[in-house]
């Protein structure tokens, strides 16, 4: 049902463009040679038989759980079992933002990229070029998506002065969420609120103890979105998402502005850490957390959430660890966090016993550990609901997101370069799409979690939060953009002297002069076997008017990455 209604509400112009476009038409290594007598060895055996069905059942998951993955490694994927792809995702080694920060840093100061007339502008697309390259290129795959997921919840963003010059300030803050994303909760919480970035863009760094006598009083910033935004919520619930009422049939507050106040003594005291380190310093260090200064930091004690009262006579850092401790072991974090996650991953509205699900994981992985990320990434991905076979009338699934359509496009089909790199800033999506990664608008991200669309959505009940950014212009600017990317090869928007990136596509020129393998193909690869056979149809029909193998191939993917059926994830 959900489905239905996101693909209806853009159906009228996908197939629009459809319809226009219609009309405008292994050596082996040493070892010398075997004697005569010597007998030839033995190819490899063949890998065992996929099933299509395994197919498109590893291609859904794949989905859900990275920005898109090749056709051969869904096929990997599907011979390995979803399980034990995450095991050998888990361990895989976090690739990071900083070291390629550092190297084009490096390559800038040795007199590359002289040509590009503002330094300024340069330095600011550093932390872009490493946040596309990553997410185009790195084999955590897992790790980049969920990463991606956690900067929706923890927002910081380029639309402050200080975090957009200098290129660290937010490649720095997106590595703190890689580190993060498969550990623990807690240090996770504990690393947002002292990472500098984080400090400046909620305003807790150089946050000082009252003056009564300059009526001055910690600045509350962070303490609100802490606990709005990054831990419990607004209201108290109950495991499975709901709110939990009181005897009246109200919702009951998890906080009011008393513990705002409270909690805004206790991020008092935090300044910029690294050599030099003092309080008051202008000059973030973007490369390490922030430090405490207790001559800066609200003495006394705190009346925290429920009752908790942190006592006076400790140091500012046992305040804080102990205020960490008391978020993170509130009852609500599970199903308020688990919920954002299942809504970033698979789908907008989960039902009372997913969220319950991954809440109970989050709780206890299994051997009494709590906010272990790998047991709720597992419980979100692995859950039966998410893994049913795909319904276009179920409530099931999601609006995909600008950015993930656009990297899904790039990783899919093998974005690469001569040097190897993915020079992209992300402008033009920023612009026609309204979206790029660390660059939301407010603390709130690009959109509410509890979006409820007007029209048919809003009659069912149903949410989407990834439709309020979505309008006729930011649907036509996307299939514009793809249309550049995948037609006409501009595969990044990085204006000289950076290197041009290109796809790979001869997998699939390869089977070009059979349509229905074509389709069938980027069917599996693309929309795990939902394409609807009107789409299919409208695209063949074009495909038909298309001699030229590659051309042949360029629209279909294009067709497909434009079509309803592609973006709606199910």
């Amino acid at each position: 049902m959900l489905a239905g209604f996101l693909r209806v509400s853009i159906r009228s112009k996908s197939i629009g463009a459809v319809l226009t476009l219609a009309l405008l038409l292994q050596g082996c290594g040493g070892g010398g040679t075997p004697g005569p007598d010597a007998p030839a060895p033995l190819p490899p055996p063949p890998p065992p038989p996929v099933s299509r069905d395994e197919l498109l059942a590893a291609s859904r998951f794949s989905a859900a759980a990275t920005f898109g993955l090749s056709y051969a490694e869904i096929e990997a994927m599907a011979r390995s079992g979803n399980e034990a792809w995450l095991e050998a995702q888990f361990a895989q080694p976090v690739t990071l933002h900083v070291p390629i920060v550092d190297q084009l840093v490096l390559r800038r100061e040795a007199g590359e990229f002289a040509e590009f007339e503002d330094d300024i502008e340069l330095l600011t697309r550093f932390r872009r070029f490493a946040w596309w390259h990553r997410a185009v290129t790195a084999n955590d795959a897992l790790r980049q998506r969920v990463a991606y997921a956690l900067s929706q919840i923890f927002v910081v963003s380029d639309n402050v002065d200080a975090l957009v010059i200098n290129p660290y300030a937010l490649s720095s803050y997106y590595d703190m969420l890689l580190r993060n994303s498969f550990g623990n909760f807690r240090n996770l919480l504990r690393d947002v609120a002292l990472h500098p970035s984080m400090g400046i863009y909620l305003s807790h760094a150089n946050n000082q103890k009252s003056n009564s006598a300059a009526n001055t009083f910690p600045d509350e910033n962070f303490a609100r979105e802490v606990m709005q935004l990054f831990s419990i919520g607004l209201f108290r619930l109950n495991i499975d998402g709901s709110q939990s009422l009181d005897g009246e049939g109200n919702p009951q507050p998890t906080y009011t502005n008393v513990e705002i106040r409270q909690f805004a003594r206790i991020f008092t005291g935090f300044s910029y850490g690294g050599p030099g380190a003092h309080f008051g310093n202008g000059e973030p260090n973007f490369r390490a957390p922030m430090r405490m200064f207790d001559e800066f930091h609200e003495p006394g004690p705190k009346n925290l959430l429920d009752g908790h009262v942190v006592p006076p006579g400790q140091s500012g850092e046992q305040d804080f660890e102990e205020a960490i401790d008391v978020l993170f072991n509130h009852p609500n974090v599970g199903p308020f966090i688990g919920r954002q996650l299942i809504q970033r991953l698979t789908t907008s509205n989960p039902s009372a016993a997913y969220i319950e699900r991954v809440a109970r994981a989050f709780n206890d992985n299994g051997s009494g550990v709590r906010g272990d990320l790998q047991a709720v990434i597992r419980a979100v991905l692995l859950d039966p609901e998410a893994n049913n076979a795909p319904d276009v009338n179920s409530t099931f699934g999601k609006l995909r997101e600008p950015v993930v359509r656009y990297t899904s496009a790039l990783r899919q089909f093998n974005a690469t370069s001569q040097d190897g790199f993915i020079f992209n800033s992300g402008y033009y999506l920023q612009i026609l799409a309204r979206q790029h990664p660390l660059s939301a608008p407010s603390v709130f991200n690009f959109y509410s979690p509890n979006h409820l669309p007007p029209g048919a959505l809003a009659d069912a009940g149903l949410i989407s939060p990834e439709l309020e950014i979505t309008t006729s212009t930011s649907i036509v600017g996307l299939s514009n953009l793809i249309d550049a990317v995948i037609v006409s090869d501009y595969v990044t928007d990085a204006e000289t002297p950076f290197e041009k990136a290109t796809l790979d596509i001869d997998e699939y020129v390869a089977i070009a002069a059979d349509i229905p393998a074509l389709m069938d193909r980027l069917d599996l690869l693309l929309t795990y076997g939902t394409l609807n056979a009107e789409t299919r149809r409208a695209i063949e029909g074009v495909l038909e008017e298309l001699d030229d193998p590659g051309l042949r191939v360029r629209f279909a993917i294009y067709l497909v990455l434009i079509s309803p059926d592609y973006a709606v994830q199910i």
